[in-house]
């Protein structure tokens, strides 16, 4: 089947215009929030931005080669899509759509445990290809429940996400009534009346849900009730022991992603883990820390040929993707860039985005004369081998 490719659009930053001209503003700022003063969400793509390749135009060069081997699979390029919360609320059937998109592209898809579709719902659009990223729930059975249903669903490589001890500052979502427990104000509905192909949109396909957690939600929950019951079931730290026990229990690939400091991936490559996303929620955490690609710089040097080392937060082009592998990850997961597109472009919003990226990246590849994505590392101008 032929990508799709919208010359309209032919960037990330052409999407975002007309997704900011599609939704109401109330969800718009939802997808682009970060917490606090959000200085760390400016900070990951920024930074990202100021890493310098270098290249190289005499001698033999056979081609750009955009495959990339994780974890047994062999993807068709190095990047994929990130997991996001409440996807069917930024557009209708978001998750579908970028899942059977990653799944035409040959690239992963990472459901959340929080996002409008569920497991096997995505299972069965994947053919069991998708990854999942695990909330870690406060009780074990739910746990469990959850765990047996992504492996009965086939799913080969689950992700635990461990940079949510507690749900991020976000000034953004408070004033929008979206934080826990949300609540819908006058002001968002007068926003849902000036767009009314979402509003509309949204009607047809009915109320988003959390898809995947619907069989243990209370019935007859109201917003408020709902978020009290989220807080209440997934609030608490991730550490050593519920880790292990994970590792112990799920005999796919295990993922931690989040893990930022040195002492932290070394308790987790203790307990076996396969593989470390290094990321800061999109800059929705913690406004303080540092960006992604900082960390994974040194990071790199240290644990790289130890472990596989990913990273999501700030990746919005090719080029962005490069500089990160660049800076020694391995692959790279980019979320809000591909709800762009399908905000924009609807159904053909995933097919477009990854068609853009692959040929911004392969373009890059070609202009630096580097063959192979573990090759990016060469061409770091004053990074050497990660």
């Amino acid at each position: 089947m032929e990508d799709h490719f919208d010359p309209r659009f032919p960037s990330i930053e052409h999407l975002r215009e007309r997704t900011a001209r599609r939704l109401p503003r109330f969800v718009l700022e939802y997808l682009e929030g970060g917490c606090n003063s959000e200085i760390n969400l400016r900070r990951n793509t920024d930074e990202i931005r100021e890493v310098r390749l270098m290249p190289r135009y005499l001698g033999e060069f056979k081609g750009a080669d955009l495959k990339t081997e994780l974890f047994g699979q062999t993807y068709e390029a190095p990047f994929g899509v990130a997991p996001i919360g409440l996807q069917g609320m930024i557009w209708p059937r978001a998750t579908e759509t970028l899942a059977a998109a990653a799944t035409k592209h040959g690239l992963p898809f990472i459901l959340s445990t929080v996002a409008t579709a569920s497991i096997e719902t995505v299972a069965e659009i994947t053919g069991g290809k998708a990854w999942f990223q695990l909330y870690h729930p406060v009780e074990e059975d739910l746990r469990n429940k959850l765990l047996d249903r992504v492996g009965a669903a086939g799913l080969p490589v689950l992700v635990i996400l461990a940079d949510t001890p507690v749900f991020g500052y976000r000034p953004r979502e408070i004033r929008n009534g979206l934080a826990m427990p949300p609540k819908m104000t006058l002001r968002n509905i007068a926003q849902m009346m000036t767009r009314p192909h979402w509003s509309l949109s949204q009607l047809a396909t009915g109320v988003p849900e959390f898809a995947t957690l619907k069989p243990y939600l209370p019935g007859g929950l109201d917003m408020k009730h709902l978020g009290l019951f989220m807080n209440r079931t997934f609030s608490g730290r991730l550490n050593p022991a519920r880790l292990a026990s994970l590792r112990d229990r799920w005999q796919g690939k295990l993922v931690v992603k989040g893990l930022v400091s040195e002492e932290d991936i070394e308790t987790a490559l203790g307990i076996g883990v396969d593989g470390i996303i290094i990321s800061n929620h999109g800059g929705r955490q913690l406004d303080a820390g540092e960006s992604t690609i900082a960390p994974l710089t040194r990071l790199a040097r240290r644990f790289g040929d130890r472990t596989t080392l990913m990273l999501d937060s700030g990746l919005r082009s090719g080029p962005d993707i490069a500089c990160a592998l660049a800076s020694g990850a391995r692959f790279g997961f980019l979320g809000r860039s591909f709800m762009y597109g399908v905000a924009a472009l609807g159904e053909k919003g995933g097919d477009h985005t990854m068609t853009m990226l692959k040929r911004q990246l392969r373009q890059v590849m070609e202009q630096l004369a580097c063959e192979r994505t573990g090759d990016f590392p060469k061409h770091r101008v004053g990074g050497g081998e990660a």
